[in-house]
């Protein structure tokens, strides 16, 4: 490698080092929180709907602009949209550190949300421009390996932080630790991150954000308050409401794909049965995980009286389950297709199940042990799901529609999640009520469950329509032939 090609690359890799470094700080985000929220409710005195919307809301306001983001970079250049997400997402945390009540936090959340959905998406744009095709199977592994370390770090960090109570400010710490690092990431993309920007850039599509936007908060608002409203005839029409929105929008969007191509979501993308059916059962999967692990998360530290690092380490063996699904999946997806993930699917099923019948056996004992080998079993599972689906889901999809789908994939992934903490908070704090004892909390954590293990169940069966080994072969034989044609 000549000089100046020596230089190109490491200043290519510092670049995509920082904006990497980014994505993990969101994506701890999104994970941290939930080990903090029964010291939050304490605090700040929140009640059960506002727990939820504490988690929820980031997830919804980072979904709905995520798209919109990704477009802002091609447009404005990404290392200036990244930069402005990043100071954003800093500011937002600092309001979240000194949040006075919890409706003030639940807003800081919304803003992380909304600044990390500028900041995320401008990463694989990133890569997309500074390494040619042969190259990016490399560092979209190693994006994959950060977003498992994610996994892993986020709840035990979170534990740590709380625990520890630096300076007194307890959970707040987790908010604040963002503040310098997000400094120190803007300081180091203005020297070291380039500014890209699109040769045709899309149009953007505000309708459909707003259509987008009001829809899903409507469904997710009526969801999270409909059981301390007692169902009043008005949260039904909030939800109702909310659906008709989603309606509006959906056709809104085939108008304006006819139009002029800049739908915020491509519509005919989802004639093809195979990629529908990697997005629902993406929806399925981050719906039923985002509200087992809350709920979980709840129950050990106010049933069981566990600490935040100790409810941290209950779900370890999950992460590192995780990592031991992924290298079984990565050499068999393309081999064997969608009966890894079916496979994954029932894992995960089966696991909370497994973890349930450990739940009402122990009681009041248990232990971080004895939830162990479900845990470590539900990682495997979403190892083995996780991994191999947007490649298998993105079997059949025409090479020209390849980053809208992906684009509708990570937004669908967001929206799962919002929507399963809502669905199995209802559940949930619905058995409670307001007795927090370890019974109530016990049968409010079983209830909670079933509707993971149907949602896991439901997934499995919707792995079965995507697309199958002969296309996902087919894909990949077509990808190396790309692969090789490149200089």
């Amino acid at each position: 490698m000549s000089a100046p090609s020596a230089v190109m690359a490491r200043s290519r890799t510092l670049a995509i080092v920082i904006l990497l470094f980014a994505s993990f700080m969101d994506l701890i985000d999104a994970t941290i929180v939930n080990v903090a929220l029964p010291s939050m409710r304490a605090d700040l005195e929140a009640t059960p709907a506002q727990l939820e919307w504490i988690v929820s809301s980031y997830m919804l306001s980072f979904a709905v602009l995520l798209v919109t983001g990704s477009r802002l970079g091609d447009i404005f250049g990404r290392r200036r949209v990244f930069i402005v997400g990043i100071a954003g997402f800093t500011t937002f945390s600092l309001l979240a550190t000194f949040a006075p009540g919890a409706d003030v936090l639940i807003a800081a959340r919304v803003g992380q949300g909304a600044f990390a959905a500028m900041m995320a998406p401008q990463l694989l744009s990133t890569i997309q421009v500074l390494f040619q095709p042969k190259e990016r199977p490399a560092i979209f592994g190693l994006v994959g390996a950060v977003s498992g370390l994610a996994a892993v770090i986020g709840p035990l960090v979170g534990g740590w932080l709380v625990t520890a109570d630096y300076f007194g400010l307890g959970w707040r710490m987790i908010f604040l630790i963002n503040v310098p690092i997000g400094l120190v990431i803007i300081g180091l993309a203005l020297r070291f991150v380039p500014d890209t920007t699109s040769a045709r850039p899309p149009r953007l599509d505000w309708p459909g954000v707003a259509l987008a936007s009001a829809g899903l908060f409507g469904i997710a608002f009526a969801l999270v308050e409909g059981r301390e409203e007692d169902w009043a005839g008005w949260i039904w029409a909030t939800l109702a409401g909310g659906v008709l929105l989603l309606g509006i929008f959906a056709r809104y969007q085939v108008r304006r794909e006819r139009r002029d191509g800049a739908a915020l979501l491509p519509m005919h993308l989802f004639r093809n049965r195979g990629y529908s059916a990697g997005l629902v059962t993406q929806l399925l999967f981050q719906g039923s995980m985002a509200g087992y692990v809350l709920v979980l998360a709840i129950y050990v530290q106010n049933g069981l009286g566990f600490s935040a690092i100790k409810a941290g380490l209950t779900l370890l063996p999950f992460s590192l389950g995780a990592f031991v699904g992924t290298a079984i999946s990565v050499p068999l997806g393309t081999r064997l297709g969608k009966i890894v993930m079916f496979v994954g699917a029932v894992c995960q099923a089966v696991s909370v199940w497994w973890a349930v019948q450990a739940i009402h056996s122990h009681g009041a004992a248990l232990t971080v042990w004895d939830l162990a080998p479900a845990m470590a079993l539900g990682g495997v599972g979403l190892g083995l799901l996780v991994v191999p689906l947007i490649d298998v889901a993105l079997a059949t999809v025409p090479q020209r529609d390849a980053g809208a789908a992906s684009g509708a994939y990570g937004t669908i992934q967001q929206v799962g999640a919002a929507l399963g903490v809502a669905v199995a908070g209802v559940v949930f704090f619905n058995v409670i009520g307001v007795d927090f004892s370890q019974s109530a909390l016990e049968r409010g954590m079983a209830a909670a469950s079933w509707v993971a293990v149907i949602g896991y169940s439901l997934c499995a069966l919707a792995t079965t329509l995507l697309p199958s080994r002969a296309a996902v072969q087919a894909h990949a034989e077509q990808q190396e032939r790309a692969l090789a044609l490149q200089p």
